[in-house]
């Protein structure tokens, strides 16, 4: 079996509202940063690698009347928020160990990308990823699913994908991918062995 995880929110943490929290004090400013900065479509452009962090940032300051510098402070602060859940990596483990191909498809930013790969051993656990900012896709794209099964040769029915948001799952499953909706690692655990995966 091929077994496939998300990473934000599934295997790193992803908590966006801390994120602005830690940079914006007033309960406003984090509303406007979530809601026009992490909610907006540039977001997604950076995620899928074609907007250069610079024109993110004068964008994001035109939207919101943020000084530059405190929406360079919002982004630089993204990267090492995003740590490994150890119930999470304790779960990939299993996986492995279980004698299963293990994969990752994930939508990261080439800032989130290269921070998460020099601080951790979190890639060298996978046989196999795909990134959005490498591949200029972004889930729930169905680009980004078919660059997943013809870049590691997998067969769809043969394939488990892991994610924490349904619209996720869906377009996954529209290729013919078994799926599990990520809400915590035991109940995680607990679908994978349903499914004979451990």
């Amino acid at each position: 079996m091929n077994v496939v995880f998300d990473l934000g929110g599934v295997v790193i943490a992803w908590q966006p509202a801390a994120i602005a929290a830690s940079v914006f004090a007033a309960p406003a400013d984090q509303a406007l940063v979530l809601e026009r900065v992490v909610g907006h479509p540039d977001w997604v452009e950076l995620d899928r690698g074609t907007l250069p962090l610079a024109d993110a940032i004068a964008r994001g300051v035109a939207r919101t009347g943020f000084e530059p510098r405190r929406l360079e402070a919002f982004y630089a602060a993204v990267p090492p928020s995003l740590v490994p859940m150890p119930e999470s990596v304790a779960l990939l483990d299993a996986v492995r160990g279980a004698g299963h191909r293990l994969l990752a498809l994930s939508n990261l930013q080439r800032a989130s990308f290269a921070y998460l790969d020099r601080t951790y051993d979190l890639f060298r656990r996978f046989d196999g990823w795909v990134v959005s900012c490498e591949v200029g896709a972004c889930k729930p794209e169905p680009a980004i699913y078919r660059h997943l099964l013809d870049r590691h040769a997998l067969d769809p029915r043969d394939t488990l994908f892991i994610d924490d948001v349904q619209a996720n799952l869906d377009a996954a499953a529209a290729f013919g991918i078994r799926t599990i909706r990520f809400e915590d690692a035991a109940s995680c655990r607990a679908a994978l062995r349903a499914a004979g995966c451990l």
